[in-house]
């Protein structure tokens, strides 16, 4: 299951991309949780300044817009960041894999 986080102060921008988010999710049949961040200490943890940012397994994948619904799918269905056969962290090797 994905882990998305959209971080924000809760202005208009963040509770769009936090409904775009969740319909890409209902859309796309994505197992995902779904979680809001406003605190500002942990909003800075992850070295974003600017807002709303979108967070994919504790991996920063875009920040200060909302992007498309087609780059949400997209930053959703990716391979995690440091594995080129996408199976990273599983007992699973694709032939010719990485891991």
């Amino acid at each position: 299951m994905k882990t998305v986080k959209i971080l924000g102060s809760g202005c208009a921008s963040c509770n769009q991309l936090v409904d775009v988010v969740k319909a890409v999710i209902a859309a796309e049949g994505i197992e995902a949780s779904v979680e809001k961040v406003e605190d500002l200490q942990q909003i800075m943890a992850y070295s974003v300044i600017s807002t709303p940012a979108l967070v994919v397994d504790e991996v920063v994948v875009c920040k200060g817009r909302i992007p498309a619904r087609e780059e949400i799918k997209e930053m959703l269905n990716a391979p995690p960041k440091g594995c080129c056969c996408g199976t990273h962290g599983s007992n699973e090797k694709k032939s010719g894999g990485c891991c």
